[in-house]
């Protein structure tokens, strides 16, 4: 016992030193400075004079003899080591947000308001696009668009999640307009900062699509037609009821387990929760909370399930992509990080 007195001791001290020359070169706040000393100190006291805790011991009847006070010690420590804890990620969580929100305002700021000044000032249909390192792609895609749906105009934006090639210039030489985060978050930061720029420029309606060449742009009809016609506030498409191409076995399996999870949670049928190509009324963006930036796309149908908008399923084609590989992690990872988002949504 007493061995592990004096180690426990030594270890405080270390701890205590530490701290301070981490918060002389200010990488830690004078908050977690008090609460390293406070530690150190107790443990210190506990080591030289443990009978100074004998009061505390006392009160929840730990006794001398048989170990039990080190029971108590260990039992404190785990208590005090839960709410450290979760203030650790309670301080991460603020940090994710934030950087978030700020990622999200540069690139909204990054959209250079000039590409819209000769656009007449009327309602009109936005497509977003989020793409990583689509230079090879992204010009097919937008070149096949329709002009426009039952005479709202459309109007493609990429959202340019950092590329390393030319997928920003392929994108304006093709005539769409372009946003670019400064750094590569992923598909579903891009489609909040399309969300946000599509609010900006009072679109009617907007839609969502790969910059890959997966999605028909002729099918672009069947999302939209349902939402102007009032019959729907957002319209998802769906592989299962369409068709698809190329696709493995275990990534199929995958589109119904997961569609087959959300309808059990959600009470609402879905047969293709994590198909992109979807169209949503832009006026109910605002009440929408999203903040997955990767795994979104269960993560918007949910959402917009539980704030009891009308979804329509509509069968689309999904075809293997133009060229380039995916940019989708390996079929277990992607597994693990979408049933995470999905259970992330529905708890909130």
């Amino acid at each position: 016992m007493i061995a592990l007195r004096v180690a426990g001791g030594v270890a405080a001290l270390v701890l205590m030193v530490g701290a301070a020359r981490q918060y002389r070169s200010r990488t830690i706040s004078r908050l977690s400075l008090i609460i390293a000393w406070l530690i150190g100190a107790s443990i210190v006291v506990l080591a030289i004079a443990p009978i100074v805790f004998n009061p505390l011991f006392d009160v929840f009847r730990f006794r001398k003899g048989g170990g039990q006070r080190l029971i108590g010690v260990l039992l404190f420590a785990n208590v005090f080591l839960f709410f450290l804890l979760f203030r650790n990620m309670s301080t991460i969580d603020s940090t994710t947000r934030t950087v978030r929100l700020l990622i999200e305002a540069l690139a909204s700021q990054s959209f250079d308001r000039s590409q819209v000044h000769d656009l007449p000032d009327i309602q009109r249909i936005l497509v977003v696009l989020p793409a990583y390192n689509e230079a090879g792609n992204v010009g097919s895609v937008l070149h096949a668009m329709p002009e426009d749906v039952d005479g709202y105009p459309v109007l493609a934006l990429v959202v340019d999640d950092a590329s390393e090639d030319a997928t920003s210039d392929v994108a304006r030489s093709a005539g769409a307009l372009v946003a670019r985060l400064p750094i590569r978050r992923g598909g579903g930061l891009a489609l909040r900062v399309g969300y946000e720029i599509a609010r900006q420029l009072e679109s009617a309606v907007v839609v969502t699509m790969d910059a890959d060449g997966q999605h028909v742009p002729d099918e672009m009809p069947l999302l939209i037609k349902p939402i102007l016609s009032g019959e729907a506030d957002m319209v998802n498409g769906s592989r299962v009821l369409g068709e698809f191409e190329r696709e493995s076995l275990i990534r199929h399996v995958g589109v119904h387990f997961f569609s087959r999870l959300v309808t059990v949670l959600t009470g609402s049928r879905v047969t293709d929760v994590s198909n992109g190509y979807r169209a949503i009324r832009t006026d109910v963006l605002k009440g929408l909370e999203l903040d997955q930036d990767q795994f979104w796309a269960a993560e918007l149908l949910i959402e917009a399930m539980r704030h009891r908008l009308r979804i329509l399923e509509v069968p689309i084609t999904v075809r293997a992509r133009i060229s380039g590989i995916s940019k989708k992690p390996k079929t277990f990872r992607y597994a693990r990080h979408f049933t995470k988002a999905i259970v992330q949504t529905w708890l909130r």
